[in-house]
């Protein structure tokens, strides 16, 4: 074994925040979809006379962008800032995530409820959301769960005091 092998470390399918590649990519994908769903929303509820109409669709331009600049930066070459803004999207655990993009979506629906804002802001409030699952971990194996239920009843018999050896 080298010393270039001993100092890799070894790469499994999930990083350091427990998300494996694949689901990684979901959030990355919806992320995409939310954004161009808000900007092309939000564009269109800018075509208005009603003030809070015309606010809601900025805000939803402005979560079009976040969106486009923490999970897809490469489309955001002309602003100078992208991949700086990138790491530190990156660094946020998936909770701060879905926090964050929950409440982008959710603010302008409430600034003006109406149909482009509900369906607009929908797919963005669904990428805070697999990120709000993926911060709640991996689900555990049948064997272990089977192993821990076991351990449950013969905890329940022992309290009980109701054990194989003291049945007639």
């Amino acid at each position: 074994m080298s010393s270039e092998e001993a100092a890799a470390p070894a790469k499994t399918g999930t990083d350091d925040d427990g998300m494996s590649w694949w689901y990684r990519w979901i959030c990355k994908i919806a992320g995409v979809l939310g954004g161009v769903s808000c900007a092309t929303m939000g564009v269109w509820n800018c075509v208005t006379v009603n003030p809070l109409n015309i606010a809601a669709g900025v805000w939803m331009v402005i979560t079009a962008l976040v969106l486009f600049l923490c999970e897809v930066p490469f489309c955001c070459q002309f602003i100078e800032f992208a991949n700086a803004v990138a790491a530190r999207a990156d660094q946020l655990k998936p909770w701060q995530k879905a926090l964050f993009y929950c409440g982008m979506a959710l603010f302008p629906v409430f600034l003006s409820f109406s149909i482009t804002t509900l369906f607009g802001n929908a797919i963005a409030f669904a990428t805070g959301v697999l990120y709000g699952l993926a911060s709640l971990g991996k689900k555990g194996d049948a064997v272990s769960y089977a192993r821990l239920q076991h351990q449950k009843q013969g905890d329940e018999e022992k309290q009980a005091g109701t054990t194989a050896e003291s049945v007639p």
